[in-house]
């Protein structure tokens, strides 16, 4: 299975770096993994909803350079359905077995997705009802994917 992770903007922190070298170098067992990082574009304060829009539409087209036409998408989307670790290992093993053989996650900029990207969209995924900085909520997909390959394979995990 190929994994990819399309991402809008670019990690900073040496903390976030460092978590991300070692769950893709913990995932290399399992899959092979692309993190793709595309530019954002400065959102201002107060910015109108015009603009935002603008915003978004531009890193959309930046993101769906990046995806496949027979890859699998999933959204990170904060209206999206939230599933436990286990929904998320079931319905990665089960793509597998339906002969999906490429899944892209893609996380948004700080304004969230285009209306381009969410149209692409085969599944909506969220992890909580809050937000989360983009650059943390990398660690937090590549742990949950680490995550489901280590229950799919029936391997002991932290619960």
């Amino acid at each position: 299975m190929k994994i990819t992770i399309v991402t809008v903007g670019k990690i900073k922190e040496k903390y976030l770096k460092d978590a991300i070298e070692e769950y893709s170098k913990r995932m290399s067992k399992y899959c092979k993994l692309e993190i793709v990082e595309v530019a954002d574009e400065k959102t201002p304060d107060n910015a109108s909803q015009t603009l935002e829009n603008v915003i978004r539409s531009k890193e959309a087209e930046r993101i769906l350079k990046y995806v496949k036409e027979d890859s699998y998408v999933i959204t990170l989307e904060i209206k999206g359905k939230q599933l436990s670790s286990e929904e998320l290992a079931e319905k990665i093993n089960k793509l597998g077995v339906q002969g999906v053989s490429h899944i892209t996650f893609i996380i948004g900029g700080s304004i969230g997705l285009g209306e381009e990207v969410l149209q692409k969209s085969d599944f909506a995924l969220s992890f909580s009802k809050m937000t989360f900085p983009h650059q943390l909520m990398r660690v937090i997909l590549l742990e949950q994917v680490y995550r489901s390959y280590r229950i799919i394979n029936g391997e002991p995990y932290h619960k």
